[in-house]
């Protein structure tokens, strides 16, 4: 565990940064649209770099990218500190992304290149969670308290510096003995498992990008509802790595009860940690399925990481305005529908488990 250290810390900084805005949403921008448009905007550039950061990660090794990645996230933080509304809150926000994405491919792939790599992967997304809700509740608390919605973002970009320093420790984890990645194929053989990781679990930024503008909470009392995602999250991939999951059945019926707590969702903030939950049993099942398949793990997990940013991308931005031009009830509808689908789509996929 000890050398494992620096890359979850990084992991957890990064994520607490990224989530920071959140509960605060509303003092950065009016109307779900902008607000979607704010939360979507790191999406963004994590979609775009997670791909290449992955097929880089493989050539150049993990650790440069770790670093480049926890370096672009102390920038941008000063940055949004600087320029907090507008467009150059959107461009950072997407700037942040971009760090993120070198950041969180690398260290995916450096996990699931680990000989244990399922504990070693359930450890990563557990870090990358529990940054998230200490993101959420820390912003909700230091906009109490400070009456800043900046405060949050001040406090974790003052946290990465450290994390940073640390990452001149980490080396490189044993990637050797997998096949090249071919692209294509592996595309065409996996489309539909990553189009269902993509919207499944888009879901849990479906609900918060909806949550803030939605109920009109006290920040606090947002960050603790949109937390219990996340906390889900974490028990759920720490369990989750300890059953034989095969992508195919787990997503068939992740997926129909995904539909039920997005709808439901709704009606009740109960209805969130049973989102988070099911989000971590997938990405366990699809995480575990790729390091079985040999193939080189920055080429596998920055496929995943595109797909599941694809999702957080333009699923939140897609139910904002559908609240702002629709209403909330419809925003909670299409996406509950959609994930409903991933049920019958899924059975296309060549996903197979060996017997």
């Amino acid at each position: 565990m000890p050398r494992n250290l620096p890359v979850l810390l990084g992991i957890f900084v990064v994520m607490a940064l990224s989530n920071a805005v959140v509960p605060v949403l509303p003092g950065f921008a009016e109307g779900a649209a902008m607000q979607g448009a704010v939360y979507a905007a790191y999406f963004l550039g994590t979609f775009i770099t997670v791909l290449p950061a992955g097929i880089a990660s493989d050539r150049l090794g993990r650790v440069p990218l770790i670093r480049a990645g926890l370096l672009l996230t102390v920038v941008s933080g000063v940055l949004i500190l600087l320029f907090p509304s507008g467009l150059p809150l959107l461009l950072f926000r997407a700037v942040e992304g971009l760090g993120a994405g070198l950041f969180l491919s690398a260290a995916l792939a450096w996990a699931n290149s680990h000989p244990s790599a399922g504990q070693i992967s359930g450890y990563v997304m557990a870090a990358q969670n529990l940054g998230l809700v200490a993101g959420l509740l820390a912003a909700g608390w230091l906009d109490a308290a400070f009456g800043s919605h900046l405060a949050g973002i001040a406090f974790f970009t003052a946290l990465t510096i450290p994390a940073l320093a640390l990452s001149a420790t980490v080396r490189e984890s044993d990637h050797g003995g997998f096949a090249q990645a071919d692209l294509s194929l592996v595309v065409r053989n996996y489309f539909w498992l990553f189009t269902a990781a993509a919207v499944l679990v888009g879901m849990t930024g479906v609900a918060a990008a909806l949550y803030p503008g939605y109920t009109g909470s006290d920040p606090s009392l947002l960050a603790l509802q949109l937390a219990t995602v996340n906390i889900a999250t974490v028990v759920a991939v720490l369990v989750a790595p300890r059953l034989d999951l095969c992508p195919v059945p787990t997503i068939r019926v992740s997926s129909l009860l995904m539909a039920g707590a997005v709808a439901a969702g709704y009606v009740t903030p109960y209805a969130l940690p049973v989102i988070g939950a099911l989000a971590g049993v997938i990405v366990v099942a699809v995480l575990a399925f790729l390091a079985e398949t040999g193939i080189q793990q920055g080429a596998m997990t920055g496929l995943f990481n595109t797909a599941t940013y694809a999702g957080f991308t333009v699923l939140p931005a897609l139910a904002g305005l559908v609240a702002g031009e629709f209403g909330f009830l419809p925003a909670f509808l299409l996406p509950a529908g959609m994930a409903a689908t991933m049920a019958v789509t899924i059975g296309r996929c060549r996903c197979r488990c060996p017997a």
